[in-house]
């Protein structure tokens, strides 16, 4: 969320960075918006000290016995005026957040321009793509053949989207968990939580999810409260500080969960509808950082060095492409996409978005930080996947795939798993 005023005050800047996101920046509006809403506020303040006067002058002339009869009826229609212009002022004030919750973050001018993966910029590879003297499959048909993946009953359970895992599949989702949470833990310096997978609209609202983007999330509501399942871990860990003053000599902090996740993928029908890639339920580890808005870049390279991490430990292709502007999240101001490779497409696809939003979502969350001096301002938070559980055993079953039918696990995982390969059958090999 921004500050409506540094909005005003940029000027052309700001229409020309939004611009660059697709969305225009109507700044005439917005001024008169604000500048209506700042002299509804001004005249409250003068008719209020104006009511304290009048009250005064009430009090004076009965203890010398004059007629108060027009001062009180003086004071009457100044509490009804200044009820009629907080009136005002709250619409206002309404029209005016609703403006700012619906403007996504200003994107970088590092962000190349664009509104799509094709604009995408690569940074760098890592590992070489394998090669088969045979032809690859997908992490479908091989999950299918060795009996450790089952779309077919996840659908009679759940409908399209889901999936099942069973036998050495489970166990590879689960060591999976368990390898990204050690290796952020104990080798990258994150705090391990537990959070809630039911979270309020104003937990929602404070990443950006909502008001924006409620046709994407799954919504419940009991006892009279609407909750939402969590669509990644981001929204409750990044939402751990709303509404706190945090010392800023604490930061930078870094959190992670292994959580579930729930998306409708509203306008994604007809993309990815086979296999793991996109689901209406899958598992994540999540990274989040709390630290300086000066750091945040920096904070940003270290979240996409530990995202690698956890690729190059598994033995995985990948590559790390900037992100065109158009092509970000909402809260975004810069993000790195890592990209796996799948044998069974031959390309490289998404399996984590790091993503610095600078102030964004501590203006929203009221989050901020006081120095040693006392002086008070907002914090940055940053974002990424550290990784999608689903996404990672699809590029391991198509990576490692053997002729013969089976698929031999990376040699970081086996101290999870207790086995080494899958053989052809679906039985583990220890």
């Amino acid at each position: 969320m921004h500050d409506p005023r540094a909005l005003v005050d940029m000027g052309a800047d700001a229409v020309r960075r939004l611009a660059r996101r697709g969305y225009t920046l109507d700044l005439e509006g917005l001024e008169d918006l604000l500048s209506r809403r700042n002299k509804s506020i001004h005249r409250a303040d003068e008719l209020r000290a104006e009511s304290k006067r009048v009250a005064q002058e009430v009090q004076s002339a009965a203890r010398q016995g004059a007629d108060t009869g027009e001062l009180k009826q003086r004071a009457r229609d100044i509490k009804d005026e200044i009820r009629d212009v907080e009136a005002e002022q709250e619409q206002l004030a309404g029209r005016l957040n609703e403006l700012m919750l619906g403007i996504p973050n200003l994107p970088l001018d590092t962000a190349p321009d664009g509104d799509s993966e094709d604009f995408a910029v690569e940074v760098r590879r890592h590992g070489d793509p394998p090669t088969f003297a045979f032809p690859p499959k997908d992490h479908v048909d091989l999950g299918e053949a060795l009996g450790i993946l089952d779309f077919g009953r996840a659908t009679k359970l759940s409908g399209p989207r889901f999936s099942v895992a069973r036998g050495a599949g489970a166990r590879l989702e689960r060591g999976l968990a368990a390898y990204f949470l050690d290796l952020h833990t104990r080798r990258h310096g994150y705090v391990e939580h537990s959070v809630p997978f039911l979270v309020t609209p104003a937990t929602m609202t404070g990443t950006g999810q909502l008001p924006k983007f409620e046709e994407d999330l799954f919504k419940t509501g009991t006892n009279n409260r609407d909750l939402y399942l969590i669509p990644t871990a981001e929204v409750p860990l990044a939402n751990l500080h709303a509404e706190e003053i945090l010392d800023a000599g604490d930061l930078p902090l870094a959190y992670t969960a292994y959580t579930p996740c729930f998306r409708s993928e509203a306008g994604s029908y007809g993309k990815d509808t086979r296999g793991l890639i996109r689901l209406h339920q899958f598992a994540k580890v999540e990274m989040v950082r709390f630290c300086a808005p000066e750091e945040s870049q920096r904070e940003l390279e270290t979240m996409v060095g530990h995202a690698e991490a956890c690729l190059a430990g598994l033995g995985l292709p990948y590559r790390v492409v900037t992100l065109a502007a158009g092509d970000m999240g909402f809260s975004a101001q810069l993000t790195y996409d890592i990209e796996v490779y799948l044998p069974g497409q031959g390309r490289y696809r998404e399996i984590s978005s790091c993503s610095d939003c600078g102030t964004f979502q501590a203006r929203r969350a009221r989050i901020r930080s006081r120095d040693k001096d006392g002086k008070r301002g907002l914090v940055a938070t940053l974002n990424g996947s550290g990784l999608p559980i689903g996404r990672t055993v699809a590029a391991i079953l198509e990576n490692n795939q053997r002729a013969d039918g089976s698929v031999v696990m990376p040699p970081a995982l086996v101290p999870y798993l207790g086995f080494h390969t899958i053989a052809a059958d679906g039985t583990p090999q220890v």
